[in-house]
């Protein structure tokens, strides 16, 4: 009877590697010459059924790790790819196709990433073309907005809680039953389960990425860059994809976006959320959160996160019978750039704006590492309790220039003496006279007003001379 035969030359080397053997050393295991194994490799030569038994007894090797199923999530992304009008003529076969993916999967994934750029760049310059098509100064798009507008609105607009993905980070927390090591645990879990190792890296390495997984070695790498707090998310990141990425996918689907690329932006903020949820399970930190009077540099301390992870993960504190303080949070660059705005019950854009440069966060970059703390009053009367303080940001070299951001976190004032800030500022504080933004504000007499009101008409009065060159009647 003729042999069954396999041709699984790429998988063998990955095998091989993975084992940290060389050619002569596994051939003389499997009782072959290493210019017969070089040609298995290589896929001049078949994989037979004897020869995967020698496999499997000398190396313990799980069989399935020479079916060929990982690769075909990869051929039918790349079919998606050949399919496109640009390329139809150069349409290889489904074998060529699998060829590629099994003996480079990286540089497919590479591929498919680069196909997936240039759809989305098409789709933005369409946009852009119906904005130039318009007569006039009317700039507004009559088409679809960016992708990241369209996930920023869903994510500020709504609670930032998601119980299914707290469920299940809850339960991965517990069957990793990390102590006080969440890291350890994180490594041991991948390195055993997936046979993934975890892996710091120098800059010289990784140029441009915090985090890479690769395929081949089964490797995940971190770039030395991040703060030991940011491994600990970009490695938790990547094992709540691997633990429950089914849970986070399904909810991804719930918010109904438009495009892939929305889909995929959604889906990693999704992710950071899980991350942010393992590394501080809700029952623990809402109860240690209470105690503490919510006061940050203490549970960044007792969770070993940084101050950005504690401070966001402040603002998800909404769980039924459960809830914490319902904080809001803003991040900003030094030039106003917004990054994140979230909230335990929506970022209240109504009622706050956010707008606003008398707001802490501007002069927080004046005081790096100082949390600055006040109350603010809006013109309807509102009253919030806000405190902002800088952000590291990632290690940067002599010559490089890193980006800086301050983070605010707010709640109604009538919170104030649950908070050790509010508690910190007493009865005898006096509040900020602040406004949603400039252009939606008509607060007289503004110091700091950047832009004149959209519902005033400016005093414009050659004999008089306001406090600003925007005083409006």
């Amino acid at each position: 009877m003729a042999e069954n035969k396999i041709f699984a030359g790429p998988r063998i080397r990955r095998i091989r590697n993975g084992l940290g053997l060389t050619q002569t050393a596994m051939a003389e295991g499997l009782g072959i010459s290493p210019s017969y194994l070089n040609l298995i490799e290589r896929n001049q030569r078949p994989l037979t059924v004897q020869l995967i038994l020698r496999l499997s007894g000398s190396y313990d090797i799980d069989l399935s790790d020479l079916q060929s199923g990982e690769s075909r999530g990869s051929v039918n992304e790349l079919k998606e790819v050949f399919s496109d009008p640009l390329l139809a003529g150069e349409l290889p076969g489904e074998q060529e196709l699998l060829e590629i993916a099994d003996a480079a999967p990286n540089a497919a994934a590479g591929i498919v990433k680069l196909h997936r750029a240039y759809r989305e760049q098409q789709g933005r310059l369409t946009d852009l073309s119906e904005l130039l098509a318009r007569e006039g100064r009317e700039t507004r798009l009559s088409g679809a907005r960016l992708p990241i507008d369209e996930v920023r609105e869903v994510f500020e607009t709504r609670p930032n809680y998601f119980a299914a993905i707290e469920t299940a980070a809850e339960g991965f927390h517990q069957s990793l039953a990390p102590g006080d090591d969440l890291m350890a645990a994180l490594r041991a879990w991948m390195r055993k389960e997936h046979d993934v190792a975890v892996r710091v890296l120098p800059v010289q390495t990784m140029p441009n990425w915090r985090r890479r997984f690769d395929r081949h070695s089964r490797r995940l790498f971190l770039s030395e860059r991040l703060a030991p707090a940011d491994r600990i998310r970009e490695t938790a990141l990547e094992a709540c994809q691997i633990a429950f990425g089914d849970v986070i996918a399904a909810e991804t689907e719930t918010f109904g976006f438009s495009s892939d690329e929305a889909r995929r932006l959604g889906r990693f903020e999704l992710l950071r959320y899980a991350a942010h949820a393992l590394m501080m399970p809700y029952g623990a930190f809402q109860s240690a959160a209470e105690r503490a009077a919510y006061d940050i540099d203490v549970l960044r301390g007792r969770f070993q996160v940084s101050f950005e992870q504690a401070a966001n993960r402040l603002t998800m504190l909404q769980r039924q019978g459960a809830p914490g303080v319902p904080f809001f949070m803003l991040e900003v660059d030094n030039a106003g750039n917004r990054f994140r705005r979230a909230g335990a019950r929506g970022f209240p854009v109504q009622r706050f704006g956010g707008g606003c440069p008398k707001l802490p966060i501007h002069a927080a970059f004046a005081q790096p590492g100082q949390i600055l703390v006040e109350t603010a009053e809006m013109p309807d009367g509102a009253e919030f309790l806000l405190f902002a303080r800088t952000l590291e940001g990632l290690q940067a070299g002599f010559e490089e220039r890193p980006r800086r951001t301050a983070i605010l976190i707010g709640c109604d004032i009538g919170f104030k003496d649950e908070t050790v800030y509010g508690r910190h500022l007493g009865s005898k504080s006096v509040a900020s006279r602040i406004g949603p933004a400039c252009r939606l504000c008509e607060r007289q007499g503004c110091l700091a007003r950047a832009e004149p009101p959209l519902t005033r008409p400016l005093g414009l009065d050659e004999m008089v001379t306001g406090l600003s060159a925007f005083d409006f009647q």
